[in-house]
């Protein structure tokens, strides 16, 4: 399957918008309600770099930081969150997390445990008739560059529940990607963040892979 992707960074929206650079990178978004939007700084750049070694995305090395009422969010066809504490979008932020979704965008959020609850009701602010439902495994997020038969892989055990992946759709297009209980962004770390095994760093990066080939093919 990987050598039969050809990946077009081509984000379809419904106005013209000057990409920031030629090359592709990931904005983390800085949220409210006191929950760590910053933790995990080596998460993001050790998976773009490896999209830049692995496929043919020409990444940036590092990360960008966006508010979701920043002019610049159209710049970024990909924005991640994560965090172990509370999230709290203002009204504004709602709308535009909205209106950016609908149009195109692609949000990525990892629980590093303790955001699931605000998570879920920020979410259902921005799309109140809609739900976050689980991924089946014979999605194409499992299986468009690496294989994951069996869904997301458990990296951090926590509280020892089954890792699930959960979306919600706009137009039959996944706009929103939620792991739980995976933690799939630690295993992204430098190796002496977590000391977690070379195993499932690999199955970490495999995944993220994953999530940002099927954003921008999709």
């Amino acid at each position: 399957m990987r050598t039969l992707i050809v990946i077009i960074l081509v984000v379809i929206f419904p106005f013209t918008i000057l990409a920031q650079s030629e090359k592709f990178t990931i904005a983390r978004v800085k949220y409210g309600g006191g929950g760590d939007w910053y933790y995990g700084q080596t998460q993001i750049p050790n998976l773009l770099k490896g999209l830049r070694e692995r496929t043919n995305v020409d990444t940036e090395t590092k990360q960008a930081v966006i508010q979701l009422t920043d002019k610049k969010l159209y710049s970024y066809p990909f924005i991640y969150m994560t965090g172990h504490g509370n999230v709290l979008f203002t009204e504004e932020e709602v709308k535009a997390l909205r209106l950016y979704l609908m149009r195109g965008g692609f949000l990525w959020a990892n629980d590093d445990y303790g955001m699931d609850k605000s998570f879920r009701r920020e979410m259902k602010r921005v799309f109140p008739e809609k739900e976050l439902v689980e991924v089946p495994f014979d999605h194409k997020i499992y299986h468009c560059f690496y294989e994951f038969p069996n869904g997301l892989p458990k990296i951090h055990e926590h509280d020892g529940k089954p890792p699930r992946g959960y979306g919600i759709f706009h137009e039959g297009r996944m706009v929103v990607f939620y792991d739980y209980e995976s933690d799939i962004a630690d295993g992204l770390e430098d190796p002496e963040v977590h000391n977690d095994p070379p195993e499932k760093r690999e199955q970490a990066l495999q995944m993220a892979i994953n999530i940002v080939i099927y954003a921008l093919t999709n």
